[in-house]
């Protein structure tokens, strides 16, 4: 008995200097280059397909999320190999997308991020010619309801936000918020943000009356995760002042006051934030966003760095010492899904569906942490 309270008490001191370890910069970078290395090594041809159970384009929204990790990655430690990774994806897809120029789907416009981040670095109009196609009729068209789920404003959201800074178009900014707004306060009723919780449903599906297993809402950890990310990333991009960003502002710190709220004591949070039992355990995609929005509100004086300086140093070390192995690979990852019980059950070793978004995550919230010694 003895022998095992050593263990135990032994343990949880471990557990606890994990959480509590100061962050170097030299390590965020070390642990984002070796993620990183891992996937490119694994996917040297950027253009071949992924197979899981059935044959999709490499440009698809989990890949999208890569690079756009990639490219934050690339801004905090500019490599050519990065670099021309990515421009070799773009160039492969010859800068287009998915269901081609007509789409108003967001999964499928993600890659538009990516290709904006490259234009910028070396600038020519052939490269965007499919872009602004895409994103141009949205100015032209009336509705608004595209965004009808919440990964969805991750994937949309920053575009918008770019086009309307390379284009120096404020109507970019005013179809974002519209479209911003018609999912948060108008889909599936009521909208899909809940301000007494300061979280999102995933859909219209998870609205009241629908609950988890305890009675609670349900919030599912990624889906949030891509909220917060799109926020912080919009700020990111947006001028200071550019319309309608102190809503931006106001919705990000509510969700950063709710997250602390439901946080793992081991530095994770579970995949239904609101009921633990529900397919409880740590999940590291979600982790990862939140870590990427929180920090980025720290860094840009939108969050109390007091307050929340500990809530993503316990969750980055949790994701590089619970998550993230010696060869790079990412272990408690979700698969895709909508709600806690898919891609269930996770563990260390288990291979997600796909690998891309989960490293794209992680590396969108090494770069942030990184910043928090500049």
């Amino acid at each position: 008995m003895n022998k095992l309270f050593i263990l135990l008490l032994t343990a949880l001191f471990s557990l606890n200097c994990a959480a509590q370890k100061p962050i170097e910069r030299d390590a965020i970078l070390r642990d984002m280059q070796l993620a990183n290395a891992y996937f490119m090594e694994k996917w040297p041809d950027v253009g071949k397909t992924i197979i899981t159970n059935k044959e999709r384009p490499s440009h698809i929204w989990t890949r999208g999320v890569y690079y756009e990790g990639l490219m934050a990655l690339h801004e905090i430690y500019p490599k050519a190999e990065y670099y021309n990774y990515a421009l070799d994806w773009a160039n492969f897809h010859q800068w287009g997308f998915r269901s081609g120029n007509e789409t108003r789907n967001a999964d499928d416009y993600d890659a538009a991020q990516t290709y904006i981040d490259l234009y910028n670095l070396q600038p020519d109009p052939e490269k965007l010619k499919n872009t602004r196609a895409c994103m141009q009729k949205f100015l032209h068209t009336p509705q608004q309801d595209d965004w009808d789920w919440i990964d969805a404003i991750q994937m949309g959201m920053p575009v918008f936000a770019k086009m309307g800074v390379l284009e120096n178009d404020p109507r970019y900014f005013d179809k974002m918020y519209q479209m911003y707004m018609e999912s948060r306060n108008v889909i599936g009723g009521n909208g899909l943000f809940n301000p007494e919780d300061g979280l999102w449903w995933r859909d219209a599906d998870f609205d009241p009356p629908y609950t988890e297993p305890n009675g609670e809402d349900s919030y599912w950890s990624r889906g949030n995760g891509w909220v917060i990310a799109a926020l912080a990333k919009t700020l990111s991009i947006i001028p200071e002042d550019a319309p309608h960003r102190e809503q931006y502002v106001e919705d990000l710190q509510a969700m950063a006051e709710a997250l602390v709220k439901v946080q793992r004591k081991d530095g994770f949070w579970n995949v239904s934030l609101h009921d633990p039992t529900h397919f409880g355990g740590k999940e590291a995609s979600g982790t990862a966003l939140f870590v990427y929005g929180i920090a980025y509100g720290i860094n840009n004086d939108l969050l109390d760095r007091e307050t929340y300086l500990p809530v993503v140093t316990k969750a980055w070390n949790a994701l590089t010492t619970e998550s993230l192995h010696e060869n790079g690979f990412l272990g408690w990852l979700q698969s895709t899904g909508k709600e806690p019980k898919d891609g269930q059950p996770l563990s260390y070793t288990k291979q997600p569906d796909f690998e891309d978004y989960g490293l794209g995550c992680f590396l969108l919230a090494g770069a942030e942490m990184y910043r928090l010694e500049e």
